[in-house]
């Protein structure tokens, strides 16, 4: 497979006829956002630690993971699956057979970022995908890096980055610059042989960067996860919001597109159980616990941590590493 024929398949698995396209693809599907990157994202005071998902169907989507992002199964049973990479834990899966599929107008889970160690990494990880016939939904320069969009079997959204180098990202007045520009499919691919995959596995360094979630209204996600949970506002436009933590572009993103004043979660539909945010140091937990018990948010305990519930009933964990 030469350069060519590997830039008309990704074409023809994204659905589009040009770059451009796949370009608007992203932004419909990212909303001008950007991706996130391992080494700088996973050095920050919180970052993200692992995504659990109620699926219909546990083998196939667990195989998918495995087979598609090159992800380790670290455990599997009838009723679960826990995958990794480098022996981090990053995503669990747990079969809820009967479960109703969650609506793309409910709160949730919009999609979850995994974090390429490097640019190459990105590029091999493409023809893998492109070779393996893997459909995808858009690709994009978000100026702060570089992604690719897909979806699991279930409707689940996925975006695979790399991370351009923090020194070349642009903040004024703590914003930082992203957009969603045509990705440079012919330079991405020069970093690697677009004949044959050499991805089996993913690298080591693989990391969930950024969860986006879909919410029913941004002030009010917002005061939640900035004002309790302690993040910090890095961009705002286009009904959607970006926070972080320590700098980075984000750690957590948030939109309205499509769930502009959505309700209370059904807990019985498919689609994301919780997530983790690993937090360095204890005092910052034991703020974050405080400033959620005085706004009255519902909380648990959870091994190393505590679990929080915001506004829709999304369920996120502060775990102290």
């Amino acid at each position: 497979m030469n350069i060519d024929l590997t830039r008309r398949t990704l074409l023809r698995l994204a659905g589009v006829s040009s770059f451009a396209a796949a370009a608007a693809a992203a932004a419909r599907a990212e909303g001008n956002a950007a991706g996130g990157g391992p080494t700088f994202a996973s050095r920050t005071p919180m970052r993200v630690g692992m995504v659990t998902m109620r699926v219909r169907q546990l083998d196939p989507i667990a195989d998918f993971y495995r087979d598609v992002l090159g992800l380790t199964v670290m455990e599997r049973s009838g009723t679960a699956a826990l995958l990794g990479s480098g022996g981090v834990k990053l995503l669990a899966l747990e079969a809820h057979p009967d479960a109703a599929t969650e609506s793309r107008s409910a709160a949730g889970l919009f999609h979850t970022a995994f974090l390429m160690p490097t640019r190459k990494d990105l590029a091999r990880w493409l023809v893998h995908a492109a070779i393996n016939r893997v459909p995808f939904s858009g690709f994009a320069d978000h100026r702060v890096s570089e992604s690719v969009y897909l979806d699991d079997p279930e409707g689940n959204g996925i975006e695979v980055y790399a991370d351009r180098d923090p020194s070349l990202w642009q903040w004024s007045a703590g914003t930082v610059t992203m957009a969603t520009d045509q990705l440079n499919i012919d330079d991405l691919l020069t970093l690697t042989d677009t004949r044959a995959s050499d991805f089996a596995t993913a690298p080591d360094g693989l990391r969930i960067g950024h969860v986006h979630l879909r919410v029913g209204d941004i002030a009010q996600a917002e005061n939640f996860y900035h004002g309790t949970v302690g993040l910090d506002p890095t961009r705002r436009r286009n009904g959607a919001s970006f926070l972080s933590s320590g700098h980075y572009h984000h750690h957590l993103g948030m939109n309205v597109w499509q769930s502009a004043g959505a309700g209370r979660r059904d807990e019985r539909a498919t689609g994301l159980a919780w997530f983790s945010l690993e937090v360095e140091k204890q005092d910052l937990l034991a703020a974050q616990q405080e400033r959620l018990r005085k706004a009255g948010a519902q909380l648990a305990t959870v091994e190393n941590g505590l679990e929080a519930v915001d506004p829709w009933g999304t369920r996120v964990r502060l775990v102290k590493v």
